[in-house]
């Protein structure tokens, strides 16, 4: 009985050093919007990446960000390589938080448009940017890679 005590706390255990082991990074409201000017509508790009559940293709519309200039918790600068496996949480005033993949993400009229969900293109988000208290991105470890 003991043994199956200790084997559910070292699973449980296991399980959340996988999902709060990413490293997160924070982006001032600021130099996210700094960094967005080039990412517009007009300069999206057409990228193919791998689908993990069909080893199929997945195809879409991707920003032209190279990298990312983030903040790591010690409060340095970082520079954060742009993938289609980086998703970004974005707090909203009001408390809630959206999750979106960050090579989708634009900013068009002040409003952030991104992504929500790889599999379902048409799944996405706009938020007006003066409604943004905090942008955190991390590397969710998705086996999604580019294909082209």
């Amino acid at each position: 009985m003991k043994l199956n005590i200790l084997t559910k706390k070292n699973i449980g255990f296991v399980t959340l050093l996988f999902i709060f082991g990413c490293k997160t990074y924070t982006i001032p409201v600021d130099s996210f919007k700094e960094q967005m000017i080039k990412a517009k509508s007009g300069n999206m790009k057409d990228v193919k990446i791998n689908n993990p559940l069909t080893y199929g293709n997945i195809k879409y519309s991707s920003n032209n960000i190279n990298r990312l200039i983030v903040i790591d918790k010690n409060g340095d600068k970082q520079y954060l390589y742009n993938s289609p496996s980086i998703e970004m949480r974005v707090t909203h005033r009001n408390g809630k938080k959206y999750i979106l993949y960050f090579d989708t993400v634009i900013l068009e009229n002040d409003t952030l448009k991104g992504g929500r969900s790889r599999f379902i293109q048409g799944l996405t988000r706009q938020i007006p940017m003066d409604s943004i208290i905090k942008i955190e991105v991390q590397d969710g470890r998705k086996k999604f890679n580019y294909q082209n």
